[in-house]
């Protein structure tokens, strides 16, 4: 099991950082051989399970996730966002959570701590999957940070 934090600013107000952030299929966008498919209907709020499907061919995971926490920005720009996922896939385990708060300049903070636990992977590799995690997750937040 591995954790992690990232931190991220933009230039974009709490909502607008909180839209890139939380538009589920936009994930699949950014992530490279990975698809997302909403599995409830919307809008996204506590209870909405998506699917990352990540490979190629015969050999994809899933990471099945569930929106257990669903708190997003006011609108006055000044009370954060918070939104929780609990991965329950076969394979891909623990938990992710995404903070949107008030930055320097009127820009948006954003905070994303993710515990992952991958069945069957020994403890020997948690370097390396937090590494791999914590650069993957990073360029994630940053290209769907960049993009409308």
């Amino acid at each position: 099991m591995v954790t992690f934090r990232l931190e991220r600013t933009a230039p974009l107000s709490l909502d607008e950082a909180w839209r890139r952030l939380t538009e589920w299929p936009r994930h699949g966008d950014v992530v490279p051989l990975t698809r997302v498919t909403v599995v409830t209907p919307g809008p996204t709020r506590e209870g909405t399970v998506f699917v990352a499907r990540s490979g190629v061919g015969p050999f994809t995971v899933d990471d099945r996730m569930e929106v257990t926490v669903w708190c997003p920005p006011d609108a006055d720009e000044e009370s954060p966002g918070l939104c929780r996922l609990e991965k329950r896939g076969r394979i891909v385990l623990g938990w992710a959570e995404i903070e949107v708060r008030p930055g320097p300049g009127g820009r948006a903070r954003v905070v994303w701590r993710e515990e992952l636990r991958v069945r069957f992977l020994p403890a020997l590799f948690d370097p390396l999957l937090r590494t791999a995690a914590h650069t993957l997750f990073g360029r994630a937040a940053n290209r769907l940070l960049r993009r409308r």
